[in-house]
């Protein structure tokens, strides 16, 4: 039996965690971010670029990335974000309240 399963909605709030991760392991554009979030998720987490874009310029807006002008892997433009000092403060301080709630919908979760 082929089971067809569409992608899962991202928690609100963690979709800015999940970007500042992938860039915590070097700068990216927007497209290699997706693809790292999905390779790295097994395929579960696809990001589109309505969700993705509108993301990175928050996280440009509050100083947490910056981005420069390179060429991609296949030669193109891309834009490139890479985490700044904030943005690695940012990510421990979200990962931190992240864990928690984690912890917290696990236990509601036990009481069954």
């Amino acid at each position: 039996m082929n089971v067809s399963r569409e992608a899962p909605d991202l928690l609100p709030g963690t979709l800015d965690l999940l970007i500042l991760v992938a860039l915590a392991h070097g700068s990216k554009h927007g497209y290699g971010i997706a693809e790292h979030l999905k390779s790295m998720s097994a395929d579960v987490l696809q990001v589109g670029e309505s969700s993705l874009y509108p993301a990175l310029q928050r996280l440009l807006l509050n100083g947490w990335v910056k981005a420069e002008w390179g060429a991609s892997e296949n030669n193109r433009r891309a834009r490139y974000y890479t985490l700044t000092p904030a943005g690695r403060k940012q990510l421990r301080a979200e990962r931190e309240e992240f864990d928690r709630m984690i912890i917290a919908i696990q236990k509601v979760l036990q009481v069954t």
